[in-house]
């Protein structure tokens, strides 16, 4: 489509891809505040991806469980008995009431408050005898003719646990999660190990931030997926005030990471299967200086101990920049080192939530120094978070109406001036304030799920990289 005929699109096109032109780098402002467009994305995209649902650590004991969404779906992450760790649908099977309405806890079984069927750790409906356990009157009201090995909540049928990181899929055709992530999972080690390199060794702190803002849910996917392009503006002021671990007067990253520009020699990385990254393995950047001298001991020590392992092993020392695995997790592996998940609630509006990973083993110190740092930096009340949400939110509003939505946004940094990655399906864009690599291939990859690729589609799509072939093609003309 030109550039005028995808200005004009509407929700009611036969191909919802035909709203993103990621070969123009243009996309609609349909996608993201029609409400049409909303519901095909729950039906399409959210019950088919792997999606992240919570951290193992949150569920440590038989019968602890976390509540958590994915997409417009409650679920429970639970830890049963005999040690799994299952993903349930929170609602009841005979009139769908929620039967757990508590953000976390420790139980053994789940009872509906609406008529009191009640549920084991794993789902299956619960089998007491008696009269008044697992399914009310069962004999009365039923004959004993129910069959309750039918009737339990449903069970997410694809969970895979990835170092602590739990995710889940609703499709049993979605392909194994390693195949879903590719070499993307390298940023998701930096992510789940600990920050000397040992491998999963990280849990969560206790309680998750949850807020809502007055945006679309892909704004926020967007904006970690490798924006650096609006450091300098949105996060002038944060800059300016100096909360970085150095102390007063430093930049939010730290000096030492700041040393030539915290952007210098960095780069975006894609991957054709969705996510995306702000920085490439290559480029290492070291743990900060903090203001207190035994946080510079712990963390460098911590780096060289990394530094070590991973070239033993012949891995990289990077990929610890803002990340985002398609379509709602994103997350940063240094500092601060977090999880975000954007809950899509309408085209309009997102629940937020972000989780802050630490150490196992950390000392108290240093849990003390990175839990206060961790709240002052991010979530609703962090410095920086606040600047994003008021551009998501503003970005929104502005984009509802009439003849806003006649004008498509403009994703052409980087256009065409892509290289390949030595990594499975990505390529790089040297770019690294600049450049919307990253943002084109998310979309791309989003309008495949919301026309409703089949799964051999998407994967076949995904390995015939038509990025890749232009730039062989680009690489051939210049040679000759």
């Amino acid at each position: 489509m030109t550039v005028k005929d995808l200005s004009t699109a509407s929700a009611a096109s036969s191909r919802i891809g035909d709203l993103v032109d990621v070969d123009s780098g243009v996309i609609s402002r349909d996608i993201f505040v029609n409400e049409q467009i909303h519901k095909l994305e729950l039906e399409h995209l959210f019950p088919r991806a792997w999606l992240f649902v919570g951290h193992a650590s949150q569920v440590p004991n038989p019968g602890d469980f976390f509540s958590s969404w994915m997409g417009s779906d409650p679920v429970l992450m639970t830890r049963a008995t005999n040690g799994d760790v299952y993903v349930l649908l929170n609602s009841c099977r005979h009139r769908g009431m929620r039967v757990c309405r508590y953000d976390e806890g420790n139980t053994m079984q789940f009872t509906c408050p609406y008529h009191a069927w009640s549920y084991s750790m794993d789902g299956s409906l619960v089998d007491v005898p008696g009269d008044l356990h697992g399914v009310p009157h069962m004999k009365s009201a039923y004959h004993g003719r129910l069959e309750k090995d039918k009737w339990g909540l449903v069970r997410c049928p694809r969970v895979h646990n990835y170092k602590g990181l739990i995710f889940a899929s609703w499709d049993e055709d979605a392909p194994a999660f390693l195949d879903y992530v590719g070499d993307f999972r390298f940023w998701l080690d930096n992510l789940a190990d600990a920050f000397d390199g040992r491998a999963g060794e990280t849990e969560v702190f206790r309680g998750v931030l949850k807020w809502r803002i007055r945006s679309n849910w892909k704004f926020v996917s967007e904006n970690f997926l490798g924006d650096t392009y609006h450091g300098a503006s949105t996060h002038a002021s944060v800059e300016a005030v100096g909360i970085g671990p150095g102390g007063r007067g430093n930049r939010r990253h730290g000096e030492r990471q700041n040393q030539g520009g915290f952007s210098k020699g960095r780069m975006k990385t894609s991957f054709r299967l969705g996510h995306g990254a702000s920085d490439n393995l290559d480029y290492e950047i070291p743990y900060p200086e903090f203001a207190e001298p035994d946080l510079t001991e712990y963390f460098e020590r911590a780096w060289d101990v990394r530094a070590e392992k991973l070239r033993a092993e012949g891995r990289a020392l990077g990929g610890r920049g803002p990340a985002t695995l398609f379509p709602n997790m994103s997350f940063a592996a240094g500092f601060p080192r977090s999880i975000l998940v954007a809950h899509p609630i309408s085209a309009t509006e997102t629940e937020v939530w972000r989780w802050f990973l630490v150490d196992k083993d950390a000392p108290d110190f240093v849990r003390d120094w990175l839990r206060e740092y961790y709240m002052r930096y991010g979530g609703p009340a962090g410095m920086t978070e606040q600047d994003d949400m008021e551009n998501w939110d503003y970005a929104t509003q502005a984009s509802l109406g009439v003849v806003a939505r006649r004008y498509p946004y403009n994703y052409q940094q980087g256009l065409g001036e892509e290289r390949l990655s030595d990594l499975d399906g990505a390529v790089h864009s040297d770019h690294a304030i600049a450049g919307e690599v990253n943002a084109r291939a998310f979309y791309r990859r989003w309008a495949e799920f919301v026309d409703n690729m089949s799964w051999p589609e998407l994967m076949n799509v995904a390995a015939v990289d038509d990025r890749v072939a232009k730039i062989m093609e680009r690489a051939s003309e210049v040679e000759a």
